[in-house]
């Protein structure tokens, strides 16, 4: 399996021009040109910049150059420390896969579709001269697995649009149940080398979301150390009641949580890539901050193991804030072990 070369150790921009209060105040300063500077000097090759719609388009669908402007300026900085940079799409018209967005429709109305297309296109049109350091992703985490056959054909659509405007940029795609590895089976076959296959990666989501607010079912007050068996993983994922209990299938329930659970789950992944031809990238991986900072480094050593034997690249989430925070406070002391894992 080839590796997407250039987008190999990356950062997310969460919570900057996505996932906000959208106020003037975040918009200009959440993120930085000293924060670019920081994640080059890491050693990262590139970031992931999360962006909704509304931050670029008006309520019509018009668009709005200020929300351009910020990108390109994020792309200006990139370019000057070094890095690439994936456009990420994380929120379309009428779909969010976070239900308290409250954005519906999007895969029963094909003038929605229409509209997610077009702004790709304006995408493309203005960042083509880029392609040398950037790549598409064209939406954030589908959920439902109903949406799996619109969202292949809206996708094909879309990607055969781009490629009009900007027939060298890489294109990211992801399938359903949040860019799991489990779907990517479901996902077409690449039109085109450049087409890499996208998948997220919290495995396990009892550990790496513990305690989380906005998990269904979640108990805030639960806490969960690597160290133990996967069959109190599994035992506590069933009694929590959250998806996932049957990624625990033919592994060794005796053993801790470590890099061999991830080969095994990486391996999905990296046969359908071999099968056809593809690149993988994982978008989206990370440690809750209410974790212990040790626990965080050795779920990160686990799954580094994997992603260097498979040659996957991948965007650790997220550089600051949005309760997996790698500069914030909890992290302070493990930081400089962490960022040799990225």
């Amino acid at each position: 399996m080839e590796k997407w070369t250039g987008f190999e150790h990356g950062v997310n921009l969460g919570g900057w021009l996505s996932q906000c209060d959208y106020s003037r105040e975040r918009l200009d300063h959440f993120i930085t040109r000293e924060d670019i500077m920081t994640i080059a000097s890491w050693g990262a090759d590139h970031v992931r910049l999360p962006v909704d719609y509304n931050v670029v388009e008006d309520a019509a669908g018009q668009p709005l150059e200020e929300g351009f402007g910020r990108i390109g300026r994020a792309i200006g900085w990139c370019r000057e420390a070094g890095l690439r940079l994936v456009l990420d799409l994380h929120k379309t018209f009428g779909f969010s896969f976070d239900a308290g967005e409250n954005q519906h429709g999007f895969f029963e109305n094909e003038a929605y579709q229409e509209r997610f297309c077009r702004l790709w296109e304006r995408f493309a049109s203005r960042f083509a001269k880029d392609g040398d350091m950037l790549a598409f992703e064209l939406l954030n985490e589908v959920t439902d697995p109903s949406y799996s056959k619109t969202w292949n054909r809206v996708a094909d659509a879309c990607i055969r649009r781009i490629r009009k405007l900007a027939p060298d940029v890489p294109i990211l795609v992801g399938s359903y149940w949040n860019n799991s590895i489990d779907a990517l089976p479901d996902l077409l076959p690449p039109q085109d080398e450049r087409v890499i296959y996208n998948f997220h990666c919290y495995d396990p989501l009892v550990f790496t979301h513990q305690g989380a607010y906005w998990v269904s079912g979640m108990d805030r007050s639960f806490r969960l150390s690597v160290g133990r068996p996967l069959s109190v993983f599994q035992a506590e994922n069933r009694r929590l009641g959250l998806p996932g209990t049957d990624i625990y299938d033919g592994m060794d329930l005796s053993r801790p949580l470590d890099a061999s659970y991830f080969k095994r789950r990486m391996a999905k992944a990296a046969a359908v890539a071999r099968e056809r031809n593809a690149r993988l990238y994982c978008g989206e991986y990370g440690v809750i901050n209410l974790a212990s900072p040790e626990d965080t480094v050795r779920w990160y050593e686990a799954i580094h193991e994997a992603f260097e034997e498979y040659g996957i690249g991948r965007a650790a989430w997220s550089y600051k804030q949005m309760d997996f925070g790698l500069t914030d406070d909890h992290l302070k002391d493990v930081l400089p072990r962490l960022i040799r894992l990225l």
